[in-house]
């Protein structure tokens, strides 16, 4: 049997209490532009974490938004995008004639995101807000950009808060790098 490196450990980058930080530094700039009517919109699988966090904190800042979910991927086990989107599982209800906020765990080549957008509109959304939790760099422009963003990543293999890899490490309550 051949031998198997083991996977490198996590290193810690952003600890628990700052992502809370952030969370609820979200919730106060994004308070001011929705209303109780507008859908959160959470991109399954790795936004959940944020959108679950996000959604208590906009409510502590009083606000309590409707909630739904696209399931959208773009990586499925791999560490690099497919280049293309599959949507697994459209939104729940009809989201026509309302305020729709986009939440994602992190905005790295932007094809989730826009095709997030394209579907939001295309169900007849009367506004399309976008908020992802961390943004990585990224060497081409990517269109659309978020409207709020909570972090600025490095540009490595985050993983927790959401964030895995192939399935594992979502759970972490720390956001790290696995490279």
């Amino acid at each position: 049997m051949a031998d198997h490196d083991p996977a490198p450990a996590p290193t810690v980058l952003l600890p628990q209490s700052e992502i809370e930080a952030i969370v609820a530094d979200l919730a106060r700039r994004i308070a001011p532009v929705i209303d109780d009517e507008t859908v959160a919109a959470v991109l399954l699988t790795g936004g959940l974490w944020f959108a679950a966090d996000l959604t208590r904190a906009l409510s502590r800042e009083g606000r309590n938004v409707r909630f739904d979910a696209l399931w959208l991927a773009s990586y499925g086990d791999e560490t690099t995008s497919r280049g293309k989107i599959d949507v697994y599982a459209p939104f729940q209800r009809p989201i026509a004639g309302k305020r729709v906020l986009i939440l994602d765990d992190v905005f790295d080549t932007g094809l989730s995101l826009a095709e997030a957008v394209r579907i939001t509109k295309e169900a007849g959304a009367s506004e399309v807000l976008t908020c992802v939790f961390a943004r990585k760099p990224w060497p081409e422009a990517r269109a659309p950009e978020p409207d709020f963003v909570g972090w600025e990543a490095p540009n490595r293999f985050l993983v927790g808060y959401g964030l895995d890899h192939k399935g594992g490490l979502r759970g972490l309550p720390d956001i790290c790098a696995l490279d």
